[in-house]
């Protein structure tokens, strides 16, 4: 039987960190009756948090994939869901999912409000174009406030927020919310962990203000719809709920309106409307755009549409490693479908990939399918080279799709194994975590041939070293945390290298003229461009310059450190028809760059974190002046339910050990969260103790 792909949707469930993610989908894995028992995150078990690491900290590290059934207007939708870490470090396992999602739930804590992650989880919503409804969550605890998070969703966030609901009460009075297109109060019954609940009247205390809101949202939907806007302008006859229903899809769909409810997963309130909201108002596979790619052959577009008859693809988006089945490739279907024991072409290798066996996964556990078709998320096993962000299809009908983009790293380790046995077993583990995480970067340092590893952050590599030790039964020694620096050009220069060696016999001979100078703003990498006319170098040798040049952009000319970005032009040279090879204009290449690089002022760039430290007026002074010691700069003060909250940004290289100062000059009741903003130039005085430890490295070695 044929699917239908209007009861289908992809959602992610996102939010700042604690705010209740991993509980609300284990509430939706229990009401949609795929789990019969619910999962804690403080008892270590919740169903989507499978990791050690997961169970011991109470956070989510991974995004885990599940599906589930829900039954609405009497018709059965499937949703596929995946749940998202909130912790900054982990920030791409919320961009890969994006790439493949149709819809998302956006959660904020009642007491909190919007939060750093929020704002960043917000914008990467944004950038993929994602429809969003969002929910309102710990609506039981002290301190709740929904209406203030609606303003902030508002002000903050720029979204058009449009409550849907009204709460009753809040904190421990909190017992149901009034639904405001229904005009019904609905209270949940607590005896069943809340799989029922009864309709009520409005409690009289509240009619005004739920006449009000209800006037609000009618208001709203006619500032988008002509039809809503003439229904209620002239009064012809009322608007019905599937007026409002209708609208509020059409409308959430093309992101010009945000829906929000409100509830308390923990205390199993409002979990339910969650999931009708989902299949009301968010996208199905068919109601969202045509995904568009390039024909790798011809370089022309290509469009795919959510159809079973149209030519197989799909985006890998995720490879993980399972100890039971081996390697897995997360894929979303864009269209055609693809069964288990086939083949399908893999646009970036050009190589064909069997396709063993293919899973439904209900977090690590795996359901296995025969087929899976458009609009489905599911996993692969059997592949022989498949990364994340590659494009699977059809080999009569190629199409590359857009990559996933993923940050630099800013944060290093130096690791090593404590027993020399196990380097071959280290550089393995390392591979396997590399493969799985595009953020997780390792490299030998130039100077004292360690092995460092980049990650996003403190939280990050200790993860990364921890499964060494579990799941690779590797351990290691581990040096201090050191900021990834960067190199940047901001001068530009001609040079001409010319490059000779007489041994005996054949020689070596390069000659070339360029122009090298700063890369374009906002594009990393090397841009290199080739204007050599009447054949003074060989074709055949340019890409050999193109090489020593992208070689020595690992090491800058100031420390060496990596350049960021950097254009080459090449201009002009010549070559010697015996002595002149490829290997002599890559060693130019090489030469050239180094001298080049050291005439273009460089200068040191280091990561800025946004920082944001939430704590009571009385410590106000002492900590603005300690961010100011680390060459913070305070952006704003705002208070924030009876606590001051201090944004700023500070150099990453000021900020290790900040959670312990901060306790101790708050008396342990500030917290702090950072984040990566963007990378700036190190000041002259800090940059000369920099460069002065990398010569004591070069002098150890």
């Amino acid at each position: 039987m044929k699917k239908d792909l209007r009861y289908t949707r992809n959602i992610g469930i996102a939010a700042h960190i604690d705010a209740g993610k991993t509980t609300t989908t284990e509430r939706i894995l229990f009401y949609t009756g795929i789990n019969h028992k619910i999962g804690e995150v403080h008892d270590g078990a919740a169903t989507m948090d499978w990791m050690l690491q997961e169970q011991e900290r109470g956070i989510t590290i991974t995004s885990a994939a599940t599906f589930c059934e829900w039954i609405y207007n009497n018709k059965k939708y499937q949703i596929n869901i995946i749940d998202t870490p909130g912790h900054v470090d982990f920030t791409v396992e919320v961009e890969r999912s994006m790439r493949v999602l149709d819809g998302m739930i956006v959660l904020f804590s009642a007491v909190d409000g919007v939060e750093p992650q929020s704002e960043t989880v917000w914008r990467q919503a944004d950038k993929y174009e994602i429809p969003r409804i969002a929910f309102v969550n710990k609506m039981d605890r002290q301190g709740a406030d929904f209406f203030n998070v609606c303003y902030q969703i508002k002000k903050i966030l720029g979204g058009n927020s449009v409550p849907l609901q009204l709460p009753i009460k809040s904190g421990d009075d909190f017992v149901g919310v009034v639904d405001l297109i229904a005009n019904k109060a609905i209270k949940w019954d607590e005896k069943n962990y809340g799989m029922t609940y009864k309709e009520h009247p409005i409690p009289n205390e509240m009619k005004s203000l739920v006449n009000d809101y209800h006037n609000q949202l009618i208001e709203t939907l006619s500032e988008h719809d002509d039809v809503i806007m003439e229904k209620f302008l002239y009064n012809n006859y009322s608007i019905s709920e599937s007026d409002i229903i209708h609208s509020l899809q059409k409308n959430t769909i093309k992101m010009k309106i945000i829906p929000i409810l409100c509830g308390s997963s923990f205390k199993n309130k409002g979990v339910q409307s969650v999931l009708d909201a989902v299949c009301r108002y968010l996208p199905s596979p068919l109601e969202v755009k045509d995904i568009i790619g390039i024909n790798p052959i011809n370089q022309k577009k290509e469009i795919r549409k959510p159809n079973e008859n149209d030519p197989f693809s799909a985006l890998a988006f995720k490879i993980a490693s399972d100890p039971f089945v081996g390697r897995l490739a997360f894929f979303r279907v864009y269209s055609g479908k693809i069964k288990s024991g086939s083949y399908s072409f893999n646009a970036r290798s050009g190589n064909k990939e069997r396709i063993s066996r293919i899973y439904q996964m209900h977090a690590n556990k795996q359901n296995p399918v025969e087929k899976i078709g458009a609009g489905d998320i599911a996993a692969i096993v059997g592949f022989k080279d498949i990364k994340t962000g590659d494009t699977l299809c059809d080999e009569k009908y190629p199409i590359l799709l857009e990559k996933i983009s993923f940050p630099d790293p800013v944060i290093g380790l130096a690791i090593e194994p404590k027993f020399k046995s196990d380097i071959d077993k280290m550089s393995l583990a390392l591979s396997k975590l590399m493969e799985e995480d595009p953020t997780l970067q390792v490299r030998t340092d130039y100077y004292t041939g360690q092995t460092i590893i980049s990650g996003m952050g403190e939280l990050h590599l200790e993860i990364i070293v921890d499964r060494m030790k579990r799941e690779f039964k590797v351990e290691v020694n581990q040096g201090n945390p050191q900021v990834e620096y960067k190199e940047a050009l901001t001068n530009s220069v001609e040079h001409r290298e010319i490059y000779k060696k007489q041994t005996g016999g054949r020689g070596k001979y390069a000659d070339i003229l360029f122009r090298l100078e700063p890369g374009e703003i906002g594009k990393s990498g090397l841009t290199f461009i080739n204007k050599i006319k009447g054949g003074n170098i060989p074709k055949e040798y340019i890409p050999s310059i193109e090489k020593g040049c992208r070689e020595m952009m690992k090491n800058g000319p100031l420390s060496g450190y990596e350049i960021d970005s950097a254009k080459v032009t090449i201009l002009d040279g010549s070559y010697h028809s015996v002595d002149s090879d490829q290997l002599s204009f890559e060693i130019a290449g090489r030469l050239g760059f180094k001298e080049a690089s050291k005439k273009t002022n460089p200068v040191l760039l280091e990561p800025i974190m946004k920082l944001e430290v939430i704590i009571p007026e009385e410590n106000m002074g002492e900590i603005i002046g300690d961010i100011n010691r680390r060459r913070g700069t305070i952006q704003n003060m705002i208070t924030r339910n009876n606590v001051k909250v201090i944004q700023a940004l500070a150099p990453l290289s000021e900020m290790f050990g900040y959670v312990t100062i901060l306790r101790t000059l708050s008396s342990g009741r500030g917290t702090s969260v950072m984040e990566f903003s963007h990378y700036d130039i190190v000041p002259s005085n800090v940059i000369n103790n920099i460069i002065t430890n990398n010569r004591n490295k070069k002098l150890k070695k």
